[in-house]
């Protein structure tokens, strides 16, 4: 049985981006005689609030897209992430770090570059700092981190991990791939697997999600794409299968930016307000209708 699902964070209104990744994990489900399920990923509580989460349900049902319940909800399944976390760190290959964004800032010498080799602070990489620290002395503040190099030879070597393999489908990647050791090192560090009182990460939840709720292909945009070899090493780590990926192009402005949650003027909501149909905010997104698309995503 295919099991397809979207996954938004309700710390805003969704935007036309939404709108193209819901419909098309809805419409590969639905094609394959499917699934398609909702997950609302709200574990960040600073930012996460319950009207945009209302929001999401009321856009998804106006645009004609509906889900097979229950609903699953981040914030009740924290007990799951602690146990995959513990399961981690019995492994010997996480440490507590109190590190702040400052501190990673003021130890690294000079901007890193991302993969596009464009300056930028925001692709950081976690310098190691905390690395020597046992979890003996994590306290409440601490967060956790993923020893890569311990989790590789975990796995048997770095020679082993590069025989980690998953399907992807997409505009930019297609087939068999393989995780890179060398790509996780340089692009991702010590990824933080629990945030500071939070108790778990984006990574580790999602992992543990899919798992849970039996995904067998992740559908998100092309933003997403460098987290894949993250989350094949986790899922290899905690033993379970991994699902197929398939990354889309990213609807953008009219500067070529992608969009995001602060375009408010993209929002699905305010193209309601404004009159526009379901099938011409799709239009609006760029996604690809067929002649009786939205009759059948009506009737899912």
């Amino acid at each position: 049985m295919i099991r397809e699902r979207f996954a938004p964070s309700p710390t805003g209104l969704l935007h036309l981006g939404h709108a193209y990744s819901a419909a098309v994990a809805w419409t590969s489900a639905s094609a394959r005689g499917g699934r398609f399920l909702l997950r609302i990923e709200d574990i960040d509580s600073e930012r996460c609030r319950t009207e945009f989460e209302q929001a999401i349900y009321e856009d998804l049902r106006w645009l004609g897209i509906n889900w097979l319940p229950p609903v699953v909800r981040q914030s009740d399944r924290l007990p799951a992430y602690a146990l995959a976390l513990q399961k981690l760190i019995d492994l010997g290959i996480c440490y507590p770090c109190r590190c702040s964004r400052k501190d990673i800032r003021q130890s690294l010498s000079a901007p890193q570059e991302n993969r596009l080799g464009e300056s930028s602070l925001s692709y950081e990489v976690y310098p190691g700092i905390c690395r020597n620290r046992s979890m003996r002395d994590k306290t409440d503040g601490d967060a956790v981190r993923l020893d890569l190099n311990k989790a590789f030879d975990c796995l048997g070597g770095r020679e082993a991990v590069r025989k980690l393999k998953w399907l992807e489908t997409g505009p930019n990647r297609d087939g068999e791939q393989r995780v890179d050791p060398e790509f996780l090192e340089s692009i991702h560090g010590d990824i933080v697997l629990a945030r500071k009182f939070i108790g778990t990460s984006y990574h580790l939840a999602c992992v543990v999600d899919d798992d849970e709720q039996k995904i067998t292909c992740v559908t998100r945009g092309m933003d997403l794409i460098d987290s894949t070899p993250v989350h094949r090493l986790l899922q290899e780590l905690l033993r379970i299968s991994p699902p197929v990926w398939h990354h889309h192009e990213l609807v953008r402005d009219h500067n070529g930016r992608r969009l995001a949650k602060r375009d408010d003027a993209r929002s699905i909501r305010r193209y309601r307000e404004d009159g526009y149909s379901a099938t011409e905010v799709f239009e609006l997104a760029g996604l690809p209708l067929s002649k009786n698309f939205g009759e059948s995503i009506g009737d899912a």
